[in-house]
C-alpha cells in the first residue's frame, strides 16, 4: 500500500454536504461522479493529497442507503492506493483478512476496487484503488 487515496464519507444529500464540506475546506469540490453498479452519487474534494468523498445513495438497496440507515451519516471506508491490486488481494487473503469482491470491481475517480469487510479489520471498511490503465 503506497498512501491513504481517500476518506469515504456516507451522506444523505450530496448537495447540502458539497456546500457544507466547501465552507469546512475551503475549496469546492472538483469532480461529482454517478457510480450505477454500487447506486451511489460521489463528490470528491482534495486535501493536500488526500481526497474526501463523499457518497450519497441513488437507490435504497444500495451500500451507502443500507450504511446510513444503520448508522447515519458519517465516515463509511478508508481507502488505500495501491500498485498492483491482484497482487495485494492475494497478499491480504493470505494474512487472513476476509475479502468481499475479490474481483476489482471499477470504483469512482477511474479506479479498480476491492473491499475488505470489517470483520477482519477493526470494524473498519477499507477499500483498496488501483488507477485503471488506459
Amino acid at each position: 500500500m503506497r498512501k491513504i487515496e481517500h476518506l469515504g464519507i456516507a451522506v444523505s444529500n450530496l448537495e447540502a454536504s458539497n456546500n457544507l464540506f466547501k465552507k469546512l475546506l475551503g475549496e469546492t469540490h472538483y469532480k461529482e461522479e454517478t457510480v450505477e453498479g454500487e447506486g451511489v452519487s460521489t463528490s470528491f474534494f482534495m486535501i493536500g493529497e488526500t481526497k474526501i468523498e463523499l457518497l450519497e445513495a441513488t437507490r435504497d438497496t444500495s451500500p451507502i442507503a443500507k450504511f446510513i440507515d444503520k448508522k447515519g451519516e458519517g465516515i463509511h471506508h478508508i481507502a488505500f492506493d495501491v500498485e498492483d491490486i491482484h497482487a495485494e488481494v492475494a497478499r491480504l487473503k493470505d494474512e487472513g483478512f476476509e475479502i468481499l469482491n475479490e474481483t476489482p470491481k471499477e470504483g469512482a475517480d477511474n479506479k479498480l476496487v476491492v473491499f475488505l469487510h470489517p470483520k477482519s479489520t477493526n470494524g473498519v471498511l477499507v477499500e483498496l484503488c488501483q488507477e485503471k490503465k488506459a
